[in-house]
């Protein structure tokens, strides 16, 4: 719970900071971009010597924009491995459906898989559905906020029990172009029920070197609040070096 509280104040503080950016610069509306358009991220680092160890993440995100729909499905992974011994592999996978109303609220369903094979829960499964809006957007920047409802199966990787509940399902996800060729992102997911709380943070700055290539610095945080006994890290951490293309 201290965690959570945690995050939310620093979520907090970093919304106000973008409130205060975002009232001073001049608001452009877009016109609408429709069809399909797509993100790939790729990183690998191998060392050898008195250790040899390997490091694979990748990430693939699909959206699909009409009129009134917007559809988004991304898959990510992560694979390390030391003296040929596999140390972590994750698996995240995750499909939305949007219905727009007017120009900035929308309706959302969602399904998110998580399958973490080192870590508490394997799988862990969720469907949510609830209300999004855009709460600022400007030419170089859009900071949308989600809130919803669902359903979660959790099955502890261990011992094999599987356990279900309600969830509320909080989302904020910030991008920001902060320079021509820099831009910066954020996206905090929340899923809490009685059985657990999971907290999701994403960061990346990623640099240009093209109009479809980038360089992009990430890091990740990921918490549970419960774990079971005899578990002893409640919270993960990845930082990654990916080559991006846009397409």
């Amino acid at each position: 719970m201290r965690f959570l509280l945690r995050m939310t104040m620093a979520s907090g503080l970093f919304l106000l900071a973008n409130s205060v950016y975002a009232h001073e610069e001049e608001e452009e509306a877009a016109g609408p971009e429709y069809g399909w358009s797509g993100v790939g991220e790729l990183g690998f680092v191998t060392t050898s010597g008195n250790t040899d160890s390997t490091a694979l993440n990748f990430r693939l995100e699909f959206i699909r924009t009409t009129e009134n729909w917007r559809y988004r499905f991304t898959g990510n992974g992560l694979m390390t491995s030391e003296n040929g011994d596999k140390d972590n592999e994750r698996y995240q996978a995750e499909a939305q459906a949007d219905r727009k109303l007017g120009e900035k609220g929308y309706l959302f369903g969602v399904y998110r898989y998580d399958a973490d094979k080192f870590g508490t829960y394997d799988p862990s499964q969720t469907f949510t559905i609830g209300y999004g809006r855009e709460l600022m957007k400007s030419e170089t920047h859009l900071l949308k906020g989600e809130i919803g409802v669902g359903y979660r199966k959790l099955e502890e990787r261990v011992s094999g029990e599987t356990d279900s509940d309600a969830i509320l399902r909080i989302l904020l996800d910030d991008s920001w172009q902060v320079f021509k060729t820099t831009a910066w992102t954020n996206r905090l997911l929340i899923e809490t029920g009685s059985n657990n709380t999971f907290t999701q943070w994403n960061t990346g700055l990623a640099i240009s070197m093209t109009d479809a290539f980038a360089v992009k610095l990430g890091f990740e945080l990921r918490n549970n609040s419960d774990i079971p006994p005899g578990d002893t890290d409640k919270t993960d951490t990845v930082t990654s070096v990916n080559l991006v293309y846009n397409f």
